[in-house]
């Protein structure tokens, strides 16, 4: 008899916010999805991370970015159009999770090309609905014998 386990889904923060950081970590622990978290603090680092640059050359592809849109260096927005602009990026999902009461920025987060728009704080319940959500989409991708 073999189960299906898949391994964590790989999550990358964008967040130069340690206290956003922190409870976006909490959320996703209470979840109790299964992931590995890596969290880089402005949209420059994030490149890199995901170009598998400088010291992130063995950086695993995230299955989900979640992406703060006011960061220092490069902020969200054109951390997004690069990463929609990149064919082998293009199909990560993004979530962005953003702090502003700027009508600009609600509606930048309403009309992008993301999977989801939270407003911080992010209530967990909504957060937690919506990475599950995503889930449905990543799929386990090994299988091993159940455990006896």
């Amino acid at each position: 008899m073999t189960e299906l386990v898949g391994r964590p889904m790989e999550i990358l923060l964008v967040e130069d916010n340690p206290m956003d950081a922190r409870l976006t970590l909490e959320s996703l622990a209470e979840s109790r999805i299964q992931h590995r978290l890596t969290i880089v603090h402005d949209g420059a680092e994030a490149m890199h991370f995901l170009r598998q640059q400088t010291w992130f050359a063995r950086a695993p592809r995230p299955d989900l970015i979640l992406l703060d849109l006011n960061l220092p260096r490069k902020d969200g927005r054109q951390l997004l159009a690069e990463i929609r602009q990149n064919k082998d990026l293009c199909q990560i999902p993004v979530v962005i999770l953003t702090g502003s009461d700027s009508e600009d920025d609600q509606l930048y987060g309403q009309e992008s090309p993301v999977e989801g728009c939270l407003h911080k704080p992010v209530e967990r319940e909504k957060f937690v609905a919506l990475v599950r959500r995503l889930k449905e989409y990543w799929h386990a991708d090994v299988i091993l014998p159940a455990s006896s």
